[in-house]
C-alpha cells in the first residue's frame, strides 16, 4: 500500500475503509472544511465531519412518497444510503445572508458593504444527481451577466468528493435524465463503495489536479481491472433498480400544450402549499429581500432569505398576488422545473434525485403527475384519430 507519491487525472485507485480517516485528515490540513452525512434526528443530514466516526457507517434509509425512515443495513457501509432531505445548496448560497448594511451620518447616509471570506468547502459524499445539481446552479447564479458574488466564492473554493450510487430508492429516477448514478464529471474525486466477501474499500478516480495533490498523501494503490469492473457493475445495478421513471421527452411541450388541463385541479386539491418541495430541492433557487432598521433609526440592514414560489406572498404585487391558487402554484413550480428553466437555462430544473416525492407530506409524485397528462394527452389524440377514420 503506498503512502504518497504522484498521482495523475484519469487514474483509478484503491482507498481502504481504514484509511478514510486519512483523506479527512488530508483535507482538513489544506484549509477545508469537511462536509458530509450524519446522524442526526432520526435522519441523515450534511453537516461538518471530522471524523470517520461522524458518517452514518451501517445506516440506511427507507423512502417513499411522504415516507421516510431510518434502518440498520446487514454491513458497515459508510455510504449506503438513499440523500435526504439535506442538499448541499445551503453550503453554497446561505438560505440567510446579509447583504449590506446603511449607516446614517452626518450629510446622508454611507452604505457598508458585508465582505464574508469565502469559506473553503469540502463536500463529502456528494451523488451524481448532486453533481448535476451543482452545474445547474452554477448556470443560474454565474452563467449570466450577473453573477452571484457569494455563490462564486464559496463555488471555487469547494472541493468535491463525488461517491457513485450502488443502490436506488423508490423515489429516485436520476436514470431517466441522465444524471446518475455515476458521476460523470465536476468533481475532484469520485468514489465507489464496494463491502462484499469481506472487503471494504473504495474505487476512486482522480477527477481534478486538486484530487490528485490530496490523494497523494493519503495511502492507496493502482486499482486492478476486476475492482473497477466490480465497481461498474454496482453502479448499473443501481441504475437498474430505479424505484421511479420520467419520460422527458418532448416534456416542455407536452407542458406548454395542457397548461389548462384538468390535471392540475386534481393536483391543486392534494396540494397544502407548504414547500417542502422546494425546501428540499437542490436546484431550486427563489429568495426575497427584506429591509431592517435598528430602534435608533442609524441603522440600516438589507437581507437576502431563501422563499418559495409556493407562497402566497412571492408572487405578490401591488393589488394582490399573481397566483393567489395552489392550482397556479403547483403548476408554476412544475412547468419551470421541466419547461421553462429549459428556455432560461438550457438544461432540465429537475435532476431525478426525487427529495420532491419524499419529503411531500401528502406523497404528490412529479412522475406521476407528468404521466397523467402524457397519458390523457395520447388518449385524446388516439380518440381524435378514430373519429377521423369514422367519418
Amino acid at each position: 500500500m503506498q503512502t504518497s507519491g504522484q498521482v495523475s487525472i484519469g487514474a483509478t485507485v484503491i482507498l481502504r475503509r481504514e484509511d478514510f480517516q486519512e483523506l479527512l485528515d488530508a483535507l482538513r490540513a489544506q484549509g477545508y472544511r469537511t462536509i458530509g452525512p450524519t446522524l442526526s434526528e432520526g435522519t441523515i443530514i450534511y453537516d461538518e465531519v471530522t471524523s470517520v466516526a461522524d458518517l452514518p457507517a451501517g445506516w440506511t434509509d427507507e423512502q417513499g412518497p411522504g415516507t421516510y425512515r431510518l434502518r440498520r443495513r446487514g454491513d458497515d457501509a459508510l455510504f449506503g444510503y438513499i440523500p435526504g432531505a439535506h442538499s448541499w445548496k445551503p453550503w453554497l448560497r446561505p438560505p440567510l445572508q446579509r447583504l449590506w448594511r446603511a449607516r446614517r451620518t452626518d450629510d446622508g447616509f454611507e452604505i457598508i458593504p458585508d465582505k464574508e471570506e469565502a469559506p473553503r468547502y469540502a463536500f463529502i459524499g456528494v451523488r451524481a444527481c448532486e453533481l448535476h445539481a451543482i452545474q445547474i446552479q452554477d448556470r443560474v447564479f454565474t452563467g449570466g451577466a450577473y453573477v452571484d458574488q457569494t455563490y462564486n466564492a464559496r463555488r471555487e473554493q469547494a472541493f468535491i468528493v463525488a461517491m457513485n450510487c450502488t443502490e436506488a430508492g423508490e423515489t429516485c429516477f436520476c436514470a431517466s435524465l441522465g444524471t446518475g448514478p455515476q458521476a460523470d464529471a465536476g468533481y475532484d474525486l469520485a468514489m465507489t463503495e464496494i463491502v462484499t466477501g469481506g472487503a471494504h474499500h473504495f474505487v476512486v478516480d482522480i477527477g481534478s489536479k486538486a484530487g490528485a495533490q490530496v490523494m497523494s498523501v493519503v495511502p492507496h494503490r493502482p486499482a486492478m481491472g476486476r475492482e473497477i469492473e466490480m465497481a461498474q457493475c454496482e453502479i448499473a445495478g443501481a441504475a437498474d433498480h430505479m424505484g421511479r421513471k420520467l419520460n422527458a421527452n418532448g416534456v416542455k411541450e407536452l407542458l406548454y400544450r395542457n397548461l389548462e388541463h384538468a390535471h392540475w385541479d386534481d393536483v391543486a386539491a392534494r396540494c397544502l402549499s407548504c414547500a417542502n418541495c422546494t425546501l428540499v430541492c437542490p436546484t431550486c433557487f427563489c429568495s426575497t429581500v427584506e429591509d431592517v432598521t435598528d430602534l435608533t433609526g442609524q441603522e440600516a440592514e438589507r437581507w437576502r432569505r431563501t422563499d418559495s414560489c409556493f407562497s402566497l406572498d412571492f408572487s405578490y404585487i401591488h393589488g394582490g398576488s399573481v397566483r393567489s391558487s395552489s392550482k397556479a402554484r403547483y403548476r408554476q413550480w412544475l412547468t419551470h422545473k421541466l419547461a421553462t428553466w429549459v428556455d432560461q437555462f438550457g438544461t432540465l430544473g429537475c435532476v431525478g434525485c426525487g427529495r420532491c416525492i419524499t419529503w411531500c407530506p401528502v406523497g404528490i409524485d412529479l412522475t406521476q403527475e407528468v404521466a397523467t397528462i402524457r397519458a390523457a394527452e395520447q388518449k385524446a389524440e388516439a380518440g381524435g384519430a378514430r373519429q377521423v377514420m369514422g367519418d
